[in-house]
């Protein structure tokens, strides 16, 4: 398929907020004092959460055919993730908001908060990711581990944010951070290069005989039909060669793994103030190139009808 790059934006920005806020807020479940280290570690995280989010949703118009209508996205929640998303969203970023108000006006996070707010993080990386994995006939999407690398992507994007922010806020727990989030990237890369491997010995599905319903082993497809382009030839391949294709999956696990691992265990205490921040930029990258993949490695099946004779 061809990939929207207002998708691919959406999809990486609002990931990293969840992630964010998980790694927010679990210190506090967890016990983390109301020290003013804490307090405006969680003031600026809580603010970059909701900045995150109000660019992910800005992006989400982007690909809007009539964006004046997108309210009406809400109105299938009863059988549509999508419109479950657009629901979810909004109480994601307004239990911030709420979060980060608490903090500003009466110098505290309530737990109760705390908790809706990795809550309402989980269930949109359910919405998020069934949008995808419920259609059934994408056997790329189609799988548990659509679900599982949205959320361990999300929790490593959110996780190398947290530690570049606690290294300018709350120096001794930086490192922590810094090897929570290598756990979370190294889990996340070998989720979703288990999601790769299975997209490879994936064979495709139906023929050119059992489209027709003829059994012969002659049949040669040598017209798709129709002379000029159509919605299909159009957004259903992404058009890009396969030295493109090659270089994007490179680019996710270099940029989005390789890279923020060596610069989060292994660069001296001096040199993180400039090695983390870049870990975070390679890392993002990363997963817009990993998006990218992630929607162009789709095969729909009118494919193999089309692309045959393009």
């Amino acid at each position: 398929m061809r990939p929207a790059f207002s998708v691919l934006l959406l999809t990486t920005l609002i990931g990293c907020a969840q992630g964010l806020a998980v790694a927010l807020a679990v210190p506090l479940l967890a016990g983390a004092g109301a020290q003013a280290g804490w307090l405006d570690f969680w003031r600026l995280g809580l603010g970059c959460v909701l900045v995150l989010g109000a660019a992910g949703l800005m992006a989400s118009f982007a690909h809007l055919g009539r964006p004046e209508r997108a309210w009406r996205a809400a109105a299938m929640w009863r059988t549509s993730w999508l419109s479950r998303e657009v629901i979810v969203l909004p109480g994601f970023l307004g239990i911030a908001a709420l979060s980060l108000l608490s903090l500003l006006m009466w110098q505290r996070w309530p737990l109760a908060l705390a908790a809706l707010l990795v809550a309402a993080a989980l269930v949109l990386w359910l919405c998020t990711a069934m949008i995808y994995a419920s259609v059934r006939f994408l056997r790329e999407w189609a799988t548990p581990l659509t679900l599982v690398n949205f959320l361990l992507m999300g929790l490593a994007s959110g996780g190398v944010l947290a530690a570049c922010l606690a290294l300018w806020r709350l120096p001794l727990q930086a490192g922590h951070y810094a090897q929570a989030a290598a756990a979370a990237l190294v889990a996340a890369l070998l989720g979703r290069s288990a999601a790769a491997w299975r997209v490879r010995r994936l064979e495709p599905a139906g023929s050119l005989q059992t489209a027709i319903g003829v059994a012969s082993p002659a049949i040669r497809q040598i017209s798709r039909g129709f002379t000029a382009a159509a919605f299909t030839t159009q957004e259903f391949f992404h058009g890009r060669t396969a030295v493109w294709v090659a270089a994007m999956r490179s680019g996710w696990v270099v940029l989005g793994f390789i890279l923020p691992l060596t610069l989060l265990l292994l660069v001296p205490a001096p040199w993180r103030t400039v090695a983390w921040p870049v870990a975070l930029v390679g890392h993002l990258l990363g997963l817009l190139a990993e998006r990218w993949e992630f929607f162009a490695q789709v095969r729909h099946p009118q494919n193999r009808y089309v692309q045959a004779a393009l």
